[in-house]
């Protein structure tokens, strides 16, 4: 077992969660995911008085509903409709899968989404000064949610403009899940817009997950009322669009969510978790739309399934004001709060 483990493993189970005795912790992986960091969030678990169950399940050919063919739904649904935290790093993620939205059931839940979490990304990405980061976070997140107008460009081409939807929450992943709901990796900001409102250009250059990893050339999204109308650029353009198009489902061309990533330890891997927080980027959420992000709409027809795709060193508009330039925080007020 990697030592270097052990102090973002209790951060992640004491800090973040706050996990008392006698808790019930189900951690779920498939036979894609990094063993040793599921084996010592679970001893960390133990040492703090909890229960942990490890559910280890063969990796699916696809993620989110797309993966409910191969999945033990029944067992899965009914182990985490009756624990007290949920931590998923599965490789191919059960995040809005059948399982998931069984799981949400259990309004005592506390759920983190912690896919493809590995040995490296773990140190990278959890032991830092959490509380340093937590108030960097929410001063953002203040900002977002006053804000009506929102545009976003960055020096590989996206220039796209929305408006703020006042009835929808702007969602700060700060690394405290000590409440019932449905978390992410510390480190991010989401939030869905006014679907009808998004229009421009988005072009990813950082990483496009599935179905590309980390991108060779940049995949290009036209944008009309919050609809992929046109996909252009080189092979993995190509391959992106035969992607969506397989699941034969309008959704999967409708945006989901935009994301701002803050975590100061992140990198360009290829795995999505890390890439969306890679400081300064922002994030498109294609396909799927979480409820807890649109609790104004009844989603009848939800999306098959779920992509991400990352543009690096964005420059953020908020109200016509620059708060971030070409991924660097330029806002006088908020620099006084980023983490060193």
């Amino acid at each position: 077992m990697r030592f270097e483990l052990i102090r973002p493993a209790k951060k992640l189970i004491n800090d973040v969660f706050e996990i008392k005795e006698g808790e019930e912790v189900v951690l779920t992986y498939d036979t894609l995911s990094d063993l040793q960091v599921v084996q010592i969030t679970a001893a960390a678990a133990v040492e703090m008085g909890a229960k942990p169950v490890l559910i280890c399940v063969p990796a699916p050919d696809g993620v989110g509903k797309a993966a409910d063919p191969q999945l033990p739904l029944r067992t899965l649904s009914a182990a985490l409709e009756h624990c007290d935290v949920w931590i998923e790093f599965n490789e191919r993620w059960l995040l809005y899968s059948t399982v998931y939205e069984q799981a949400m059931k259990n309004k005592n839940l506390r759920y983190m989404c912690l896919v493809g979490m590995n040995s490296e990304m773990m140190q990278r990405t959890l032991d830092l000064d959490l509380r340093k980061l937590r108030e960097f976070l929410k001063k953002v997140t203040e900002r977002i949610s006053k804000a009506r107008k929102v545009r976003i460009t960055t020096a590989a081409g996206t220039d796209i403009n929305f408006e703020n939807h006042p009835h929808r929450p702007v969602i700060c992943d700060s690394g405290e899940a000590n409440l019932p709901g449905i978390y992410m990796l510390p480190g991010q900001i989401s939030w869905s817009p006014v679907f009808e409102s998004i229009n421009g250009k988005i072009v990813f250059d950082g990483s496009l997950v599935p179905p590309a990893g980390i991108l060779r050339e940049p995949v290009e999204l036209t944008i009309e009322n919050g609809e992929i109308k046109r996909i252009s650029g080189g092979t993995e353009s190509i391959i992106f669009k035969k992607w969506l198009e397989s699941f034969k489902h309008r959704g999967m061309f409708r945006l989901a969510h935009i994301s701002l990533g803050f975590n100061p330890g992140a990198k360009l891997t290829g795995n999505v978790l890390e890439d969306e927080r890679v400081w300064g980027c922002s994030e498109w959420g294609i396909g799927y739309i979480g409820e807890d992000m649109i609790p104004d709409i009844k989603m009848e027809d939800q999306a098959p399934s779920h992509c991400d795709g990352v543009c690096l060193n964005s420059t953020i508009i908020l109200d016509d004001a620059v708060v971030v330039k070409n991924g660097v925080v330029v806002d006088e007020e908020l620099m006084n709060f980023v983490p060193k």
